[in-house]
């Protein structure tokens, strides 16, 4: 395992399930103080009166060891009674909130309502949770994702759980990004010169990174960064391992390939890692003017998780001796 020297970080950018694995894996062969994951937050919403943060808690669930690796979302060992009882009421049950959940939302909206920022409700729930690594919102303010479908514009939450992905997408909105402000440790953490590597985790392109990216400031500071900007594709051998990733880029008359995922980053990118079964396209994405990594990046057990993120570490650990010695 490569260990990062002593004072580096990493930053992940991530999503909810691919992201948090990859967290998880660096979280492994990294010290606390060593890791700040910064979580999309535009998939963000309001819902019976709570307040959701569906990326978050996956990140902090998977880091806290909590969630649940079968649905790939929520809490292991999770019961129904109030999504039950609800459904008998003739409440909204579209949404699933299982009974463990359930107090993590009560717990943020409560937190919220007395004037808390989401930062300081994440920085709560996490460390009531053992959640050891630095986890932040990309904003202290509300970004919501509207996907614009043939069915008319409809919140992201709308179109992944209740309509399942089912519009054919022609773009995406993020309501509120223009006055957002991204969080200010995100950009700091950008130009401190303890800054090892930015890893953008293996998430959606569009409606988990895009966000991110499209905070003032943000493409500016990865352009001028001077640790290595390493993407990890989320398509693998022309599917996406979770989510709607590949339908989006078919509807988006994209190729569903991993060369189509660097392209869309472009030039903020200083690697870009790609999963052995698409080893052939490495070629591609070198003519971009972007390093490469090849190797296994479908994480089915955790041993998976830690491997990439130690292949991860050791791009970013060279990438330094290199500039040493340029």
């Amino acid at each position: 395992m490569q260990l990062l020297p002593k004072g580096k970080k990493i930053l992940a950018l991530s999503g909810g399930v691919g992201g948090a694995k990859l967290a998880l894996g660096l979280s492994h062969c990294l010290s606390a103080h060593q890791l700040t994951v910064v979580t999309n937050t535009a998939d963000d919403f309001e819902h019976l009166g709570l307040s959701i943060s569906p990326d978050l808690d996956t990140v902090m669930y998977t880091l806290a060891g909590i969630n649940d690796q079968e649905r790939g979302w929520g809490i292991s060992g999770e019961s129904w009674a109030n999504l039950a009882a609800l459904e008998r009421l003739g409440g909204d049950t579209w949404f699933q909130l299982g009974d463990q959940d359930l107090a993590t939302h009560l717990i943020r909206t409560q937190l919220r309502t007395s004037g808390k920022s989401l930062s300081e409700a994440t920085a709560y729930l996490c460390g009531q949770l053992g959640v050891s690594a630095r986890v932040l919102p990309m904003s202290d303010d509300p970004v919501r994702t509207m996907v614009v479908t043939e069915r008319g514009e409809i919140g992201f939450q709308q179109y992944f759980v209740k309509e399942r992905c089912e519009p054919k997408v022609s773009g995406f909105r993020f309501e509120g990004v223009d006055v957002a402000v991204a969080h200010p440790e995100f950009l700091s953490l950008l130009r401190d010169e303890s800054l090892a590597g930015v890893v953008i985790c293996p998430s959606n392109p569009f409606v988990s990174v895009e966000p991110l990216l499209a905070l003032d400031g943000v493409r500016e500071a990865l352009s001028k960064c001077h640790a290595p900007v390493i993407a990890v594709s989320p398509i693998v051998g022309g599917r996406a391992i979770k989510g709607p990733t590949a339908k989006m880029m078919q509807e988006l008359s994209m190729p569903t390939s991993a060369t189509a995922v660097a392209k869309y980053y472009g030039d903020i990118l200083d690697c870009f890692v790609l999963d052995d079964a698409d080893a052939s396209e490495s070629y591609a994405i070198q003519a971009m003017g972007i390093d490469t990594l090849v190797t296994p990046t479908v994480m089915r057990s955790l041993q998976d998780r830690i491997e990439l993120a130690d292949q991860v570490i050791q791009y970013a650990t060279c990438f330094a001796r290199q500039d040493l010695v340029v």
